[in-house]
């Protein structure tokens, strides 16, 4: 009896895209039909070593690809998992849960990315084969020894039939009509050429026609010897790996003999932004034990820090029998994280050594994961700390430094590390606590990543130089460098009863917007800065939750004047001859918010602008 289901309405929309906006790319349907079957050989493979009761337990684990030139037909076998009538309805019927909803979405968003680099991220690989065809039928018997063989067969449109099949055994057979134009794909040559080309290293034979020999190389490349394998072989088997069409920035291949005996073959992505639309939908190393895929994303092997490496490692002593469950409770599994995270990180610092230039092309991409190991990985943070790269107020240009170059340039009396947090280089440039840095040539970094303040909960000190904000309270530089005597101001400071008038006034005006008001010994070339009185990683939370779009409170800080500057002088005359004039308050308010949006912290910086106005408008007047 055969049944008829209607898809779902994605299906039109989906179908559109692929066989419009894929034309010319049509040659990948056979790439995503070949790693379904691989993906349905791999799971039955898994249910070998825990399952008993599986159907057709001795045949052998193979591909087809067959052309019919009189049929017109080409058929892409497998003798997998197979599946069920409930299944072939799951996989193939239900069209949301192919991920075509979200493919379609993630078109519409993304008119600069080629539909083909996607099709893998979504599930939706099957439906590319309406590009060449008209009309497909899949036959599918499950590994379950009681389950009858079902067909589905769809011509594209709002509908699919299900019926019970003849097939006597395990595995699935994909039929595909060819339509007219697409009869090029029954030539062996033209499948072998696509097969070399994008499924060379599937870990199972793929035959063409009546072929004896299998047309891919099906060798564990990272079993291989490093020598043996050209650079383009190793960037082959990346894209055939995770579909990401750009070349990977660097690669490790290792090869461990004791404790434990390992084979690890890992790559740095070519870019951040590259990965996000690559096969690999989740982070995490593909797991094999004696060369049988184990686990597709395992997420134990690399800690959180490192999940944009991509890559797989083969254990000879996890037991074959392990679950997918228990994996991660071994001590083998313990063993290898702390063997491969290793390896990462020394690989990392030698690159920084050896080709600084491809190193801070990954620090770019990668950096902010990197800086995160700090908080998530605490052991990890002495290996972690020398792979950090800043700008500083020493750097110039593009120019980077680590922690150790800056210790290096530590001047006469400097027992710590100093830095300034900003929402980008340039605040960071111009803010008004590197005045008395500056004064006496001390160099301060600048963290304007906006993953810098969660960072700071990892790193507070390095080396045993303690880092301190620039806008402590409490930093003496007193015995520390040479003041540059041309750096100060020779204006002298208000008398201290004029200062202690123009102090009364801000803290009347501003009142609990601020801490208090004080006087500064450091300021050069700014009027007034915020400074804090406390220290630690709380004081950075409201960046930490305004980065995560969380409620945040600002923080209330200390008022600091610079008793030397004009505009303090001029505020100073004007109290005493013109108390009344409603320009002070103005002044002092942009005074204050001044010293706000320098510290990256005002909650609205448009706000200014009435009163701006209002004091330009004050000033031009004759």
């Amino acid at each position: 009896m055969t049944e008829q289901h209607a898809f779902r309405a994605e299906i039109q929309q989906l179908l559109d895209i692929l066989i419009h906006s894929l034309y010319t790319n049509r040659d990948i349907f056979l790439r995503e039909l070949i790693s379904n079957a691989s993906d349905a050989l791999n799971r039955l493979q898994f249910e070998q070593l825990t399952t008993h009761e599986i159907a057709d337990p001795s045949a052998d684990l193979y591909i087809d690809v067959v052309p019919d030139e009189a049929a017109g037909t080409l058929t892409i076998r497998d003798t997998g998992i197979g599946m069920t009538r409930d299944e072939l309805i799951e996989n193939l019927g239900v069209i949301a849960h192919s991920g075509a909803r979200a493919f379609i979405q993630a078109m519409r968003e993304r008119k600069d990315i080629n539909p083909a680099d996607m099709i893998g991220q979504f599930g939706v690989g099957f439906y590319s084969a309406f590009m060449v065809a008209d009309r497909i039928r899949v036959i599918s018997k499950s590994y379950r020894p009681d389950e009858a063989a079902f067909a589905w067969e769809s011509s594209g449109g709002d509908s699919y039939t299900l019926e019970t099949s003849e097939r006597e055994t395990r595995g699935t057979d994909v039929i595909l009509y060819l339509k007219d134009d697409a009869k090029e794909y029954l030539q062996p040559w033209k499948l072998k050429e696509i097969i070399r080309h994008h499924s060379n290293y599937v870990a199972f034979p793929i035959h063409v026609g009546d072929d004896e020999e299998p047309t891919n190389k099906q060798v564990a490349i990272w079993r291989q010897d490093s020598k043996e394998i050209s650079d383009e072989q190793y960037d082959e088997f990346y894209k055939m790996l995770t579909l990401d069409f750009e070349a990977p920035s660097h690669r490790i291949h290792m090869r461990v003999d004791s404790p434990m005996q390992f084979y690890a073959l890992l790559y740095i992505p070519g870019s951040a932004q590259q990965s996000v639309f690559n096969l690999r939908r989740e982070p995490g190393l593909k797991l094999f034990a004696r060369k049988i895929l184990i686990e597709d994303y395992n997420k134990e092997l690399l800690p959180e820090y490192l999940q944009f490496v991509q890559g797989v490692v083969d254990s000879e002593d996890l037991p074959l029998a392990v679950s997918r469950e228990s994996v991660q409770a071994t001590r083998i599994m313990v063993n290898l994280k702390k063997t491969l995270t290793s390896k990462v990180l020394s690989e990392l610092k030698r690159l920084m050594k050896s080709k600084p230039e491809d190193y801070r092309k990954i620090f770019h991409d990668f950096g902010r994961f990197i800086k995160q190991g700090l908080v998530t990985s605490p052991p990890d943070a002495d290996d972690i700390m020398p792979l950090l790269l800043f700008k500083s107020t020493a750097t110039i240009g593009d120019d980077l430094t680590t922690l150790g170059e800056y210790a290096t340039r530590m001047v006469r009396g400097q027992k710590e590390m100093y830095y300034v947090v900003a929402d980008d280089d340039l605040a960071a440039s111009r803010s008004p606590h590197l005045d008395p840095f500056r004064q006496r040539g001390i160099e301060v970094l600048y963290f304007s990543d906006p993953v810098d303040p969660v960072m700071l909960m990892g790193l507070t000190e390095y080396e045993g130089y303690k880092l301190r904000n620039v806008d402590e309270a409490d930093i003496d530089l007193s015995d520390v460098g040479e003041l540059k005597e041309d750096d100060t101001q020779a204006q002298e400071p208000l008398p201290e009863d004029a200062f202690t008038t123009v102090r009364q006034r801000f803290v009347d005006l501003l009142g609990e917007r601020v801490l208090d008001v004080r006087s500064s010994q450091n300021l050069v070339g700014s009027p007034a800065r915020l400074i804090s009185s406390d220290s630690g990683v709380q004081r950075q939370m409201y960046r930490i939750n305004r980065m995560l779009d969380r409620e945040y409170e600002l923080p209330v800080k200390i008022l600091e004047l610079n008793p030397r500057h004009p505009l303090v002088h001029n505020l100073s005359d004007m109290i005493t001859s013109q108390p009344d004039n409603p320009l002070i308050d103005m002044v002092m308010e942009q005074v204050f918010e001044t010293a706000l949006l320098q510290d990256g912290i005002h909650p609205d910086p448009a706000s200014m602008a009435e009163r701006l106005t209002q004091i330009m408008q004050a000033a031009t007047q004759h």
